[in-house]
Protein backbone atom coordinates (compact mmCIF):
# COMPACT_ATOMS: atom_id res chain seq x y z
CA UNK A 1 0.00 0.00 0.00
CA UNK A 2 1.29 3.25 -1.18
CA UNK A 3 1.06 5.79 1.99
CA UNK A 4 -0.47 9.60 0.57
CA UNK A 5 0.82 12.44 2.47
CA UNK A 6 -1.41 14.73 3.91
CA UNK A 7 -0.43 18.43 3.34
CA UNK A 8 -1.84 20.43 6.69
CA UNK A 9 -1.61 24.40 5.47
CA UNK A 10 -0.85 26.93 8.72
CA UNK A 11 -1.46 30.32 8.26
CA UNK A 12 1.50 32.67 8.61
CA UNK A 13 0.64 34.06 11.91
CA UNK A 14 2.86 35.93 14.66
CA UNK A 15 1.16 32.87 17.05
CA UNK A 16 2.33 29.98 14.41
CA UNK A 17 5.53 31.31 15.03
CA UNK A 18 5.80 31.24 17.88
CA UNK A 19 4.56 27.79 18.71
CA UNK A 20 6.93 26.42 16.51
CA UNK A 21 4.18 25.78 14.02
CA UNK A 22 5.69 27.07 11.21
CA UNK A 23 9.80 27.36 11.32
CA UNK A 24 10.99 25.08 13.05
CA UNK A 25 12.06 21.98 10.27
CA UNK A 26 15.69 22.12 9.40
CA UNK A 27 15.33 22.18 5.66
CA UNK A 28 14.04 25.86 6.46
CA UNK A 29 16.83 27.10 8.62
CA UNK A 30 19.89 28.63 6.53
CA UNK A 31 22.79 30.39 8.74
CA UNK A 32 22.21 34.49 8.69
CA UNK A 33 25.69 36.31 7.74
CA UNK A 34 28.19 37.00 10.28
CA UNK A 35 27.67 40.56 10.00
CA UNK A 36 23.94 40.02 11.09
CA UNK A 37 24.84 37.60 13.90
CA UNK A 38 27.06 40.32 15.53
CA UNK A 39 24.52 43.19 15.36
CA UNK A 40 21.30 40.12 16.63
CA UNK A 41 23.72 39.78 19.33
CA UNK A 42 24.84 43.20 20.18
CA UNK A 43 21.18 44.21 20.46
CA UNK A 44 20.28 41.47 22.24
CA UNK A 45 23.69 41.79 24.61
CA UNK A 46 24.79 38.35 24.30
CA UNK A 47 28.76 37.47 24.01
CA UNK A 48 29.96 33.75 22.57
CA UNK A 49 31.81 31.96 25.43
CA UNK A 50 33.39 28.91 25.59
CA UNK A 51 32.73 26.79 28.63
CA UNK A 52 33.54 23.14 29.18
CA UNK A 53 30.89 21.41 31.26
CA UNK A 54 30.03 17.75 32.24
CA UNK A 55 28.39 15.41 29.69
CA UNK A 56 25.62 14.99 32.20
CA UNK A 57 25.24 18.55 33.00
CA UNK A 58 24.63 19.45 29.56
CA UNK A 59 21.77 16.05 28.98
CA UNK A 60 20.26 17.14 32.05
CA UNK A 61 19.42 20.37 30.64
CA UNK A 62 18.62 19.28 27.47
CA UNK A 63 16.23 16.92 29.29
CA UNK A 64 14.76 19.66 31.56
CA UNK A 65 14.73 22.10 27.87
CA UNK A 66 12.38 19.93 26.73
CA UNK A 67 10.18 19.80 29.77
CA UNK A 68 9.78 23.75 29.69
CA UNK A 69 10.16 23.58 25.80
CA UNK A 70 13.59 25.59 25.56
CA UNK A 71 16.78 24.89 24.17
CA UNK A 72 19.39 24.17 26.45
CA UNK A 73 21.67 26.85 25.81
CA UNK A 74 18.20 29.51 26.72
CA UNK A 75 17.85 27.19 29.94
CA UNK A 76 21.14 27.88 31.27
CA UNK A 77 21.48 31.45 30.73
CA UNK A 78 18.58 31.65 32.34
CA UNK A 79 19.27 29.32 35.44
CA UNK A 80 22.35 31.54 35.08
CA UNK A 81 20.39 34.84 35.66
CA UNK A 82 18.73 33.51 38.65
CA UNK A 83 21.69 32.15 40.43
CA UNK A 84 23.28 35.62 39.90
CA UNK A 85 20.24 37.48 40.83
CA UNK A 86 19.76 35.38 44.01
CA UNK A 87 23.45 36.08 44.88
CA UNK A 88 23.20 39.93 44.63
CA UNK A 89 19.79 39.68 46.73
CA UNK A 90 21.84 37.44 49.58
CA UNK A 91 24.57 40.67 49.54
CA UNK A 92 22.42 43.03 49.84
CA UNK A 93 20.32 41.45 52.34
CA UNK A 94 23.72 40.62 54.43
CA UNK A 95 24.97 44.42 53.69
CA UNK A 96 21.38 46.06 55.48
CA UNK A 97 22.02 43.46 58.43
CA UNK A 98 25.19 44.77 58.84
CA UNK A 99 24.48 48.60 58.16
CA UNK A 100 21.62 47.81 60.72
CA UNK A 101 23.89 46.04 63.59
CA UNK A 102 26.35 49.16 62.76
CA UNK A 103 24.25 51.90 63.91
CA UNK A 104 23.88 52.93 67.54
CA UNK A 105 21.01 52.32 69.21
CA UNK A 106 18.99 55.88 70.05
CA UNK A 107 17.86 56.21 73.90
CA UNK A 108 14.87 57.37 74.72
CA UNK A 109 14.88 59.93 77.38
CA UNK A 110 11.85 60.43 79.64
CA UNK A 111 11.10 63.76 81.35
CA UNK A 112 9.62 63.72 84.84
CA UNK A 113 7.05 66.17 85.62
CA UNK A 114 7.28 68.04 88.81
CA UNK A 115 3.87 67.95 90.85
CA UNK A 116 3.09 71.00 93.04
Amino acid sequence: MATKNKIIKVKNTAEAWESGELGREIKYAIAVDKKIGTQIDDALGLQMISIRLEKDLIESYKLLGTKYDLGYQPLMREALKRFVEGEFKLIASEALEKQKAAKPKVQTIRRVRKVA
